[in-house]
């Protein structure tokens, strides 16, 4: 898999966290790699309503696991509604110079943005969101990802949407599998 970020880079981009401001349902995000520009996505009452009812219908940690996937893909395509971002492709490489690609700093800011606003919403039963992760694999090969923790067993997991075009659900993966190198079948 190729490098998300530059060593150092992804360090001073990330840190610069964009997410939930004042307005309890709006979500500010960032993209073009690095979080170089941000905007604040609008999420109205129906639509957080349709995200709320996909987790809600969640029995159980890994239907919800599965919930959340969907989720943020939708959250994605409704921030591509209102921002450039629905231009942007799987990884790095497709997107060209496009105003609105992401690389894995812009995703795994906004993925925690996501996750953090459905938590304040009260809607993870079974998760809690945990701080972006690094992996180094190599000495140039940088990926970051949102984490989550289930709450019963402590199982950490990545919600990694960067792997995707915008609007495709994110993969969601053990932290162990994700560390040792392992991504989504993408196609």
């Amino acid at each position: 898999m190729p490098s998300c970020a530059a060593r150092g880079f992804a360090l001073l981009g990330l840190f610069v966290v964009p997410g939930l401001s004042a307005h309890a349902d709006e979500v500010t995000i960032c993209y073009n790699y690095g979080c170089y520009a941000r905007a604040p996505v609008d999420y109205s009452e129906a639509q957080l309503d349709a995200l709320h009812q996909l987790l809600a219908a969640a029995a159980d940690a890994a239907a919800e696991r599965d919930a959340i996937s969907t989720v943020i893909g939708r959250m994605y395509a409704i921030a591509g509604e209102q921002t450039p971002v629905w231009r942007d492709k799987g990884g790095n490489y497709a997107d060209g110079g496009e105003n609105g690609k992401m690389d894995c700093i812009d995703h795994s800011t906004n993925t925690t943005a996501f996750l953090r606003l459905l938590q304040a919403h009260g809607w993870l039963r079974f998760h809690e969101v945990l701080d972006p992760l690094l992996r180094t694999r190599f000495f140039f090969a940088d990926h970051w990802a949102a984490r989550i923790r289930e709450r019963e067993t402590q199982k950490v997991y990545v919600v990694d949407s960067w792997f995707f075009d915008n609007g495709h659900p994110a993969a969601v993966l053990p932290v162990e599998d994700w560390l040792a190198g392992k991504t989504p079948n993408v196609q």
